[in-house]
């Protein structure tokens, strides 16, 4: 049974930095993309970052570009986003996901206020 489940989030004032994780499980991570999505409320959901399978890629959000850095560690299952200089408009829930298995986590809220 594919699993995942993210960890990491808080509250943290604008200009600080979290790092999320997700565990993953019941599939082998290391064959497969993963992305992390974020959803504001009264928001649609928005793709914040994607990696390869391999991680020799990876693609951001204009929103996020310069400030986030996803990253992976096949050999332990997990999956991560780095979140640096926040701001409030960083406030959500973020999800991991694994597109090919359409599957994604419980999420974790990220709330950045002063």
């Amino acid at each position: 049974q594919v699993q995942l489940v993210e960890s990491g989030g808080g509250l943290v004032q604008p200009g600080g930095s979290l790092r999320l994780s997700c565990a993953a499980s019941g599939f082998t991570f290391s064959r497969y993309a993963m992305r992390w999505y974020r959803q504001a409320s009264g928001n649609e959901r928005e793709l914040v970052a994607s990696i390869t399978s391999a991680g020799g890629s990876t693609t951001y959000a204009d929103s996020v570009k310069g400030r986030f850095t996803i990253s992976r560690d096949n050999a332990n299952n997990t999956l991560y986003l780095q979140l640096n200089s926040l701001k409030p408009e960083d406030t959500a829930v973020y999800y991991c996901s694994a597109p090919a298995l359409s599957s994604r986590g419980q999420g974790t809220q990220v709330t950045v206020s002063s």
